[in-house]
């Protein structure tokens, strides 16, 4: 199966290739704000230099002013290309849609599509790990535009399956890294939170920056069901019946706390929380959260 026969019928008519809507989304942005939304994650200062008319007066060395009363500013330069890595969650559950176009694994795989386009197109190598209980496969960063349909080639005949247990992916990833890179998490996130946020700080003490894209399909977090429904845990086959009115309260306020618990915990480690659920279109939240990202380090 090729890159562009695993996109739906209807998605094929609307861009007819993944990787050409990413390059939409990419362009469109980076030509709105003329800058990247990683700025800042691999800069060390280098030395300061004079004050010119035009410079960014948040670059500004007030320190030395107060000391020499002359205006000099800070001079930035990259430590290295900054490398990326897609982590996609494989699990059975990933592969769930109740009404939406895509199942949470084709969002995350369109959202993946559109980071691996930013990165290659600043020419910065990005690469592929898809794992489950442990990592399945490792594709190596790379910066050539090959490597988007690369990715996207694996991606496409792979079916979510079986269970999951991110926490020790992300243990197994940390061992692996052997520089600081930008690890891009897309997963339901259904997994011991405890445990995964144990594995996340385990990769924030060398210094990687993570990006947890949190993808939950529209029926998950709107509980769109009435009477009495028949649920499966596709992950573990157990089944049960359950009168879905009576209990939505209940399970509408446990994914908020579910949500909630994981942007506290997120914020604390220096991670960036993205929740999304599948009802939004991926380009329009995507492009909200590289704004937001680029205003913030920009």
């Amino acid at each position: 199966m090729t890159a562009e026969r695993y996109l739906r019928p209807e998605v094929i008519r609307q861009v007819a290739r993944l990787d050409l809507r990413a390059k939409f989304i990419v362009e469109g942005f980076l030509s709105g704000l003329h800058a990247s939304p990683f700025h800042g994650f691999s800069v060390e200062f280098s030395e300061h230099r004079k004050y010119s008319p035009g410079d960014d007066l948040k670059d500004m060395d007030w320190n030395v002013y107060a000391k020499t009363d002359k205006y000099y500013v800070k001079k930035f330069e990259a430590e290295t290309n900054m490398t990326g890595y897609l982590v996609m969650d494989l699990s059975a559950s990933m592969g769930y849609t109740y009404r939406q176009e895509l199942t949470k694994f084709e969002y995350g795989i369109c959202l993946a599509a559109a980071l691996a386009y930013l990165m290659i197109y600043q020419q910065d190598p990005v690469g592929l790990v898809t794992c489950d209980e442990k990592i399945r496969a490792v594709i190596p960063p790379k910066s050539k535009r090959s490597q988007l349909p690369t990715m996207l080639s694996v991606l496409a005949n792979l079916k979510p399956s079986g269970q999951t247990n991110l926490a020790s992916s992300m243990m197994q990833l940390a061992t692996l890294l052997r520089s600081k890179s930008l690890i891009m998490v897309f997963s339901d996130l259904l997994t011991d939170t405890d445990e995964l946020m144990k594995s996340l700080y385990r990769l924030r003490f060398p210094g990687h920056e993570i990006i947890l894209f949190h993808i939950l399909d529209e029926a998950e977090v709107h509980f769109p069901f009435d009477g009495l429904i028949e649920f499966e845990d596709v992950e573990a086959s157990d089944r049960l019946v359950l009168d879905a009115k009576g209990m939505r309260s209940d399970y509408l306020d446990a994914v908020e706390g579910f949500r909630t618990k994981l942007r506290e915990e997120c914020g604390r480690a220096n991670i960036d929380y993205v929740p999304m659920d599948t009802s939004v279109g991926f380009d329009k939240a995507l492009l909200e959260y590289l704004i937001q990202r680029q205003r913030r380090f920009g």
